[in-house]
C-alpha cells in the first residue's frame, strides 16, 4: 500500500504540464521517443532525489534546497530562457526530419539537463515532505519503507514520462514536416516563457 500510494504521488507530481512537460514533448516530436522518454527520466531522478531527501528525513539537504532556493530558482530560470531561445531561432528544415527523428545530443545530455533543470525546483521538496508527513506514520518511516516510498516516486513519476513520449511519439507519425516545425518553435517559445516568469517571480 505504501509502494502503491508513492507511486501515486510521484504519478502526479510528474503530470502537469510545466516546462518539463513541454522539453520532453519538443524532444520526442524532433528526436523520437527514445530521447524523450530518457529525459523524462531525468525529471523522474530528480523526483526521486527529492522523495529520497523528505522520506529519508535528510535535513541538512533540506534546508540547503530550502534556503538556496532563489538563487537555484533562478539558474533555473535563465537555462529555461537559453533552452527556448536556442529552439526558437534554430533552422526550420533541420528542426524536424521527415524520414525520422533528428540527431540528438546524445541520451546522456538529454537525461542530465532535465535532470537539472528539475533539481533547481526545490519547491518540489516542500511538496514531498508535506505530502510524506501525511502518508507516513506518525513514528516515521524505517529505512525499508523510505526506500520503497522513493522507489515509488520513481517509478510513477517514470510511468508518466513512458506514457507521453510513447503517446506524442504516436501524434509525430501522422503529422507532416512543416506541422512539426512550427510546434517545434512554439515550444520553444513556451519554455523560453517559462524561464523569463521564473526569472522575474525571483528577482
Amino acid at each position: 500500500m505504501l509502494f502503491f500510494k508513492a507511486f501515486v504521488i510521484g504519478l502526479s507530481i510528474a503530470a502537469p504540464v510545466g516546462p518539463i512537460g513541454v522539453l520532453c514533448i519538443r524532444r520526442t516530436l524532433v528526436f523520437g521517443r527514445r530521447v524523450g522518454f530518457v529525459s523524462g527520466l531525468g525529471a523522474a531522478t530528480a523526483d526521486a532525489f527529492y522523495g529520497a531527501v523528505a522520506a529519508f528525513g535528510l535535513t541538512v539537504l533540506f534546508r540547503f534546497f530550502v534556503q538556496n532556493a532563489r538563487p537555484l530558482h533562478l539558474i533555473g530560470g535563465a537555462l529555461l530562457l537559453l533552452i527556448g531561445l536556442r529552439t526558437m531561432l534554430a533552422r526550420r528544415d533541420v528542426a524536424v526530419s521527415a524520414d525520422g527523428p533528428a540527431r540528438s545530443g546524445g541520451l546522456l545530455p538529454a537525461y542530465a539537463s532535465t535532470f537539472f533543470l528539475t533539481i533547481t525546483n526545490p519547491m518540489t521538496i516542500i511538496s514531498f515532505a508535506a505530502v510524506f508527513a501525511v502518508i507516513a506514520p506518525a513514528r516515521g518511516l524505517d529505512y525499508g519503507s523510505a526506500a520503497v516510498t522513493v522507489a515509488g516516486v520513481f517509478l510513477g513519476s517514470a510511468a508518466w514520462w513512458l506514457v507521453l513520449s510513447t503517446g506524442v511519439g504516436a501524434v509525430r507519425q501522422a503529422a507532416g514536416v512543416r506541422l512539426l516545425a512550427w510546434v517545434s518553435r512554439l515550444s520553444g517559445g513556451v519554455i523560453a516563457g517559462f524561464g523569463a516568469a521564473q526569472l522575474v517571480e525571483r528577482t
